[in-house]
């Protein structure tokens, strides 16, 4: 197994290089400039080439790359066009909010899409089963914008039981030393300001989170109807194992290998798609903060920001990696 991590850990190096290059040509690539959106009605010929000048935009293409190479690996992303501030402090602020909402959205898919899929195999052929499928269909089919307003408008507004939009309340008076707010709040000991935090987050979760459950619900029940047939669950049952322990030691163990590679990919998809919802909600996490910077050629922002979302979904899928030779014994023993 420890081969099989150094394997994984080498191949970072290719695929952070084969990032950077992609993001810095793509950016170039998008109509417009940021002395354009900077300057706005003021932009002239000689203000535009002052701000190139000032950004290095001006210097070619190669010189550009290796200066964005040197900076980034410095720990540097640049100083935001638009609010001339450094993007990694903007980052300590947006991404926490994100990773809080993906991790909610994961646990409401983890937690209910397992046992729905475990139950809806063990009921095959059932009334159970095949309303498991609808249920499925029906989280992949609808699109995230309209349940994320449609739950919006049912336990917001029509019943007003959680709240619309934001991470907490206005008025409540909490400290953001990590600026995770469910953290922030469990630190200062504030148990009415954390429950206002998970609120605010049933909402937006369940909506970011049904794609994923959906998923997760369907390949649980495909993998456990594949090994509950196997021989070694039929030769468990025959020495008389108590049913418990043949589905979660025989069944569930190895039905998680395929479960624990699609939940990673969830997760890493989880931190870059959660533009609708966040709009939606008004949360503000990285989805709102890099569209504003599409939206004003910010390059610094964009650059910095989708580079370190991808390196977040690089790792968290290098855990999944891990993970999945830990549970998989043909590679825990190589």
């Amino acid at each position: 197994m420890a081969k099989f991590v150094v394997r994984r850990l080498l191949l970072l190096v290719p695929i952070l290089l084969g990032l950077s290059i992609l993001v810095f040509i793509w950016i170039r690539a998008l109509p417009g400039g940021p002395a354009q959106a900077l300057l706005g009605e003021r932009a002239n010929p000689e203000a535009i080439e002052q701000i190139r000048e000032q950004y290095g935009l001006d210097e070619p293409v190669h010189v550009q790359y290796w200066e964005y190479v040197k900076t980034t690996a410095q720990g540097d992303l640049g100083t935001s066009v638009t609010t001339r501030r450094p993007v990694v402090d903007e980052l300590e602020q947006r991404f926490p909010a994100t990773i809080e909402l993906a991790i909610a959205a994961l646990m409401f898919a983890t937690l209910l899409g397992i046992p729905l899929g475990f139950v809806a195999a063990k009921k095959y052929g059932t009334a159970t089963d095949h309303a498991s499928l609808v249920v499925s269909l029906i989280g992949i089919s609808i699109p995230v914008f309209f349940l994320a307003i449609l739950l919006k408008y049912v336990f917001a507004v029509k019943l007003g039981w959680l709240p619309t939009v934001g991470r907490i309340d206005a008025r409540t008076d909490l400290e953001h030393p990590t600026n995770f707010y469910t953290l922030d709040a469990l630190l200062a000991g504030d148990l009415p300001a954390l429950w206002d935090v998970i609120k605010h987050l049933i909402l937006p979760a369940i909506a970011l989170g049904s794609i994923p459950l959906a998923i997760t619900a369907r390949i649980t029940r495909a993998s456990v109807l594949d090994v509950q047939n196997e021989d070694y669950v039929r030769t468990a049952r025959a020495k008389g194992l108590p049913p418990r322990i043949v589905d979660s030691r025989h069944i569930l163990k190895n039905a998680l290998l395929p479960i624990v590679t699609i939940m990673g990919l969830q997760a890493g998809l989880l931190l870059s798609g959660a533009v609708l919802t966040e709009t939606v909600f008004a949360w503000p996490g990285m989805g709102t903060w890099l569209v504003d910077a599409i939206e004003q050629r910010n390059y610094p922002v964009l650059q910095g920001g989708i580079l370190f979302v991808s390196l977040i979904f690089v790792l968290v899928n290098l855990l999944v990696d891990i993970s999945y030779a830990y549970i998989n014994p043909r590679i825990r023993v190589s």
